[in-house]
């Protein structure tokens, strides 16, 4: 049994935290919100998790402090732009090294860090053990149903991959390893931009065809630009890369298709924004993917365009043009490249 605590009582941070207590670990559930953690104590979580019976062994609490002192093993939920502010918090609490497991799909625009990398900027490596990195192909209103569902474990250390690979592996919740922490950090947080792209050409009624498109191109700048970074071009083809973009592109749960698709039938991104009341990762990401594909020289059409529709309010059917209108090109050379 391990003592754990999963930071950010979200949608994904609660079915995490299902998945722990039911494995019989001894879980405590962060909540910036007390009554959150209030209504998580008695078993429901109804704005994130509408409907689902909690544990009873889940518990929830509102205080850093005993939520940092209460775990051997930090897991990290909370969205890609309070991460910096929850690690600080964290780290200025900690008072002996342990293992830390993140699963935020994002990168933080202007510094163009991944997680792990924010993460290890504000707790200082004398408090980590070991960094792992959990991710795939995984929407928690199905976890919490106990619908199968596969994920990877990334750490460069085999050991802590397979340590978090027990922790979390259950009948329903299978768990693979990874070393390449690069390609699967990238994968999850670079489909979330295609997947409101593919949302934008639903919302426009432009058909499957233009789906498949969106997403088989979509791989491909992912992928081009996660080998340029260092990354290892098989993670691409597994859980993280096309598994995570299949479900993320095409499952009425993911808020990124749903922003898009709003977007693809006219509405305002600050629209959008309130309607959904939830973070859209894929918009903050789409701005630091752009920087990125500027500073290491990668093209990446469709982040282009979408980056020109939420930035500079370019119409979403002048964008889906644009795209259309390119130079001709030969398909393998981008497989080419990734050898």
């Amino acid at each position: 049994m391990e003592k754990i605590t999963v930071y950010g009582a979200g949608s994904w941070g609660t079915a995490l935290g299902y998945v722990l207590a039911q494995n019989g670990h001894d879980i405590l559930l962060w909540s910036h919100r007390a009554e959150q953690a209030e209504e998580i104590n008695r078993h429901s979580n109804e704005r994130y998790l509408k409907g689902i019976k909690l544990p009873e062994s889940l518990k929830a609490t509102s205080s850093m402090e005993e939520a940092v002192r209460h775990a051997d093993v930090h897991v990290l939920a909370v969205p890609t732009k309070a991460m910096r502010d929850v690690s600080a918090e964290i780290a200025a609490l900690l008072d002996k090294p342990s293992l830390f497991v993140h699963v935020s799909k994002g990168i933080e625009p202007d510094s163009q860090k991944r997680v792990s990398e924010l993460i290890r900027e504000e707790i200082p490596e004398k408090w980590i053990k070991d960094l792992v990195v959990l991710s795939g192909p995984s929407h928690a209103e199905e976890v919490v149903l106990e619908h199968p569902t596969t994920v990877t474990a990334a750490c460069e250390n085999t050991h802590s991959a397979e340590r978090v690979q027990d922790m979390f592996m259950n009948h329903y919740f299978r768990v693979y390893t990874n070393t390449d922490v690069i390609g699967v950090e990238i994968g999850g947080a670079l489909k979330n931009i295609i997947a409101l792209a593919v949302g934008i050409t639903d919302g426009l009624g432009l058909g499957d065809n233009a789906k498949a498109a969106i997403m088989t191109r979509g791989l491909a700048e992912i992928a081009r630009l996660g080998v340029k970074m260092g990354a290892t071009p098989l993670t691409f083809s597994g859980l993280t890369g096309v598994g995570d973009l299949i479900v993320t592109c095409t499952s009425q749960h993911s808020r990124n298709w749903r922003a898009g698709n709003m977007l693809g039938k006219g509405k305002s991104l600050e629209e959008v924004l309130a309607e959904m009341g939830m973070v859209v990762e894929g918009i903050r990401t789409t701005k630091a993917a752009h920087q990125m594909a500027k500073r290491y020289e990668v093209p990446m059409p469709i982040t282009e365009a979408l980056y020109s529709v939420l930035f500079e309010n370019v119409p979403t059917d002048e964008a889906a043009g644009h795209l259309m209108g390119r130079m001709k090109k030969n398909e393998m050379e981008d497989l080419i490249d990734l050898l």
